[in-house]
């Protein structure tokens, strides 16, 4: 897997600590065979490696049927936007420089299912850049915690919804009046900029003064320095914090409508149904559970198990 930048953005150094419960392959269906060995994907980490290499590989008649996916084949390797400093979604190892998570080993499974291995090159992107890789076809596909909306709709094309989440309130972990979203009221609340957390501030917390950053990162680093009081985005990504920082805390219950998940794809092209149909594989066999397993529940040990989404679900 190769990496590069679709934006300059300071990195901070992280700790890669993600520990991964053992798995076995589920049966595939479809016209699809599964290779429990032979694949060449390599995070470091033995266990999520086996689910990768693992997945089920489409047959060459599926693939030659769309001409997306056909594209993807021939060039040898699925050109991904995503983040690599999400800890549950999407984080880079710095020692083998593979980044490891949910979104991260769906689009390894794909690029599995479409190539016969999980070859990606990622694009890091942020809220407010994710529509430009994919009409300026500099990717094929974005998995970066993508909420499906009705203006991003008619931009992109979304797969899914591959998960669902709603929004929650970090603060630090001395916070003791920031309770629910009704404390947002008269206090500096940080989000992300192009994020849904925009539009959702302005509805149920009006009286916050909305200060919209890049990424999490800078979310995250505003509120430990006291430039916020709170951060709001979806809890997923919140959950990232709370892994590898003792000095926050999630602030009441969620709150607002389910965020829907989708897998960004080039507008107008045949990759929706063809990415469609692989998704629903992988939650009719049992892989998208043992992921989720081995990345999400493995890091915050969280005892409520989802179920998928169903696909189309969010108006897409």
């Amino acid at each position: 897997m190769t990496i590069k930048k679709f934006i300059a953005a300071p990195l901070v150094a992280l700790s890669f600590a993600l520990a991964l419960t053992a798995c076995s392959s589920g049966t595939p269906g479809g016209n699809s065979t599964a290779s429990g060995a032979g694949g060449t994907f390599n995070s470091g980490n033995s266990a999520y490696d086996a689910i990768i290499n693992a997945g089920a590989v489409a047959d060459q008649a599926t693939v030659d049927a769309n001409q997306w996916a056909k594209a993807v084949k021939a060039a040898g390797v699925l050109r991904v936007g995503g983040s690599q400093t999400s800890t549950l979604f999407s984080l880079l190892n710095p020692t083998t420089n593979v980044v490891v998570g949910f979104d991260a080993g769906l689009s390894q499974l794909l690029a599995r299912y479409i190539i016969g291995d999980a070859k990606t090159n990622l694009t890091l992107v942020t809220s407010s850049t994710r529509e430009q890789v994919l009409t300026s076809n500099t990717v094929d596909t974005v998995f970066a915690t993508y909420s499906i909306t009705t203006a991003r709709m008619q931009q992109v094309d979304f797969a899914g919804p591959y998960y669902s989440s709603q929004a929650g309130i970090l603060v630090q972990s001395t916070n003791t009046t920031i309770t629910g979203v009704a404390d947002l009221a008269g206090k500096k609340v940080a989000t992300q900029q192009g994020s849904t957390g925009v539009a959702l501030l302005a509805q149920e917390a009006p009286q916050a003064t909305v200060v919209q950053l890049p990424d999490n990162a800078s979310c995250l680093a505003a509120l430990q320095q006291g430039q916020v009081d709170a951060y709001v985005i979806d809890e997923s990504i919140l959950l990232n914090s709370l892994v590898t920082n003792t000095n926050v805390k999630l602030a009441g219950a969620p709150f607002g409508p389910m965020d829907n998940y989708g897998i960004g794809l080039p507008k107008g092209s045949d990759a929706k149904a063809f990415v469609n149909a692989w998704l629903q594989q992988i939650m009719d066999d049992g892989t998208w559970l043992k992921l989720w397993q081995a990345t999400i529940q493995a890091m915050t040990n969280t005892t409520q198990v989802p179920t998928p989404p169903t696909i189309g679900s969010a108006g897409n």
